[in-house]
């Protein structure tokens, strides 16, 4: 069993949210004695933990719910058990800002690894304002509070020779650590592919999972091609990969790369692809923070538990 002092890291870390761990001792035990798994950018060897935290979806909700208590669980969470890896967006409401608070007020600048974007442009292919997109970095600046942020990406791609231009320009002068693009629409994936080959990025942004796995074909052998990193978003579907597994429990065989929830199936799933870097799901909630930390520790799937992992997810009725 897990003993007193790592219980209480545990606990302290989800009592900002007012919730007690779900999580059962055991599965706590087998994660608690595995180290974190860490991969390295490419484009500098600098290694970081292999599972993050996105703040779309249900952070981005309670951030504009103002109770900041939960998040500030989340992010603690975060930081105390192995992660640091942190993406946010300037479009994903409050989450950027209160984020910046919370890091902030806790004392764990240092420990986090912040990554935001920059899109002024829209989604329809629009074009970006160079001073809008500008003012928009430096809001974000103002939320982290740091003169150096360690990762701006272009989001969805928007004016890619204005906004990247930028991001290009703000690394030559030390402000940014690394920059990239992101996607998560399939139709956009050509546009992807020739940004890697043309322009000098460390990394992408792109949706990934057991029931999406387009990004094989084409980009993730240009990823490593090109040496870069990949930043794996919605790995549970959104919501499509809970609905296919509500009611039912993980397979006995997933103990095999100590998977002990559906969160660490789905993640170490997307984990187990070589061109990955980070997987960043979005929670509310710690000990759902910690329960997917553990999907960075211990034993990732070869080649045929991932062909198996697929076709036991396609065999479930959709809902």
């Amino acid at each position: 069993m897990i003993n007193r002092r790592e219980w209480l890291k545990l606990s302290a870390a989800a009592a900002g949210a007012g919730a007690a761990l779900s999580i059962n001792p055991r599965l706590l035990e087998g994660m608690l004695s595995r180290e974190m798994i860490t991969r390295a950018i490419p484009s500098s060897g600098e290694r970081i933990p292999v599972v993050g935290l996105g703040s779309s979806a249900t952070f981005s909700q309670v951030a504009r719910s103002e109770d900041y208590d939960q998040l500030r669980g989340v992010l603690a969470a975060l930081v105390e058990n192995g992660g640091s890896v942190f993406d946010t967006a300037p479009s994903y409401g409050a989450s950027e800002a209160v984020a910046g608070d919370i890091v902030n007020e806790l004392g764990i600048q240092n420990r986090v690894f912040w990554a935001t974007k920059v899109n002024v442009a829209g989604r329809g292919g629009g074009s970006a304002d160079p001073e809008a997109a500008r003012a928009q970095i430096a809001t974000s600046f103002e939320r982290i509070r740091t003169p150096t942020v360690d990762l701006i990406q272009v989001h969805n791609l928007g004016d890619i020779p204005t906004q990247l231009g930028i991001l290009k320009e703000m690394k030559a002068a030390g402000r940014l650590r690394y920059i990239g693009v992101t996607t998560t629409s399939e139709g956009q994936y050509g546009q992807l592919a020739e940004v890697m080959r043309n322009e000098p990025i460390d990394f992408i942004g792109i949706d990934y999972a057991v029931d999406n796995t387009s990004a094989e074909e084409m980009i993730f052998p240009l990823a490593q091609e090109r040496g870069i990193a990949v930043m794996v978003y919605v790995p549970f579907g959104r919501t499509r990969l809970w609905n296919r597994v509500e009611g039912r429990d993980v397979p006995d065989w997933a103990s095999e790369f100590d998977a002990e929830s559906w969160a660490q199936f789905f993640i170490k799933f997307c984990l187990s692809h070589p061109a990955v870097t980070v997987v960043t799901p979005a929670t509310s909630r710690p000990h759902h923070m910690v329960d997917n930390l553990g999907g960075g520790r211990g034993r990732v799937p070869d080649e045929a538990m991932r062909r198996r992992m697929i076709q036991y997810v396609e065999a479930l009725p959709t809902a």
